[in-house]
């Protein structure tokens, strides 16, 4: 199947922000729909915008740097959803805004000193590697007590919740239990009271299962080939 024109991206856009209303309703939770756009050029970007995205999600720093000077972003906001390099960091902070792939106190404390060189605060994620694959980065769910601890003494950052991305199974009996388990995760850390530290966001579920991922107290998902099409790798 070849790439989506930018008319088919526009009505895609549309229809899953329809599904993703629906589930929101339906789980009685507002849900922020962010468009991963990895791959994605800013005439298709901007489609998506036409279509009702108001949210985007970068993987690539030099991607995000590209498009950015487009303005393809421009009415919206953007989100860095990818693993950031510590190397990428200067060029990340303040430009984005949330960071949702913090995963190591030494990387948190590079955000919030870029950060308040900048004299801004940079609102970021912790994310999880709830299924504990080596392939994936992401804090442990056993380490995440620990992380959250040390971010709070970070200057320069406020946390906003977490992040996850579980394994890739067709069981979804098998996918609704990382939901559930981060979704406990969600709760206890919402039980610690820091400065700087607000369980306000759970960014969990993409293309093919964030209905289930509602329905699991997320309010935040990411999705790409349900609105763009399939990446095409080459």
């Amino acid at each position: 199947m070849g790439e989506l024109s930018v008319s088919e991206i526009r009505e895609r856009a549309k229809r899953v922000i329809e599904r993703v209303n629906e589930a929101s309703a339906g789980a009685g939770v507002p849900v922020t729909l962010v468009a991963a756009s990895k791959m994605n050029d800013a005439p298709r970007v901007r489609a998506a915008f036409e279509g009702g995205i108001r949210f985007f999600g970068e993987n690539r720093v030099q991607e995000l740097e590209e498009k950015l000077a487009e303005n393809a972003y421009d009415g919206a906001a953007v989100h860095l959803i990818g693993h950031l390099q510590k190397n990428k960091v200067k060029n990340v902070v303040g430009r984005v805004d949330l960071i949702e792939s913090a995963d190591s106190p030494e990387l948190l404390r590079l955000i919030g000193k870029r950060a308040a060189d900048m004299g801004i605060t940079q609102n970021v994620l912790l994310e999880v590697n709830i299924g504990g694959e080596e392939s994936k980065s992401g804090v442990s769910p056993e380490a995440l007590p620990e992380l959250v601890e040390q971010a709070a003494e970070i200057p320069g950052i406020f946390v906003r919740g977490l992040m996850t991305i579980p394994p890739n199974d067709i069981n979804k009996q098998i996918t609704c239990r990382y939901f559930e388990q981060m979704r406990k995760l969600f709760i206890d850390m919402g039980a610690k009271k820091y400065d700087n530290v607000t369980m306000s966001i759970l960014s969990m579920g993409m293309s093919a299962d964030f209905e289930l991922a509602i329905a699991h107290g997320a309010n935040m998902v990411r999705v790409g080939s349900a609105i763009f099409g399939e990446r095409h790798y080459t």
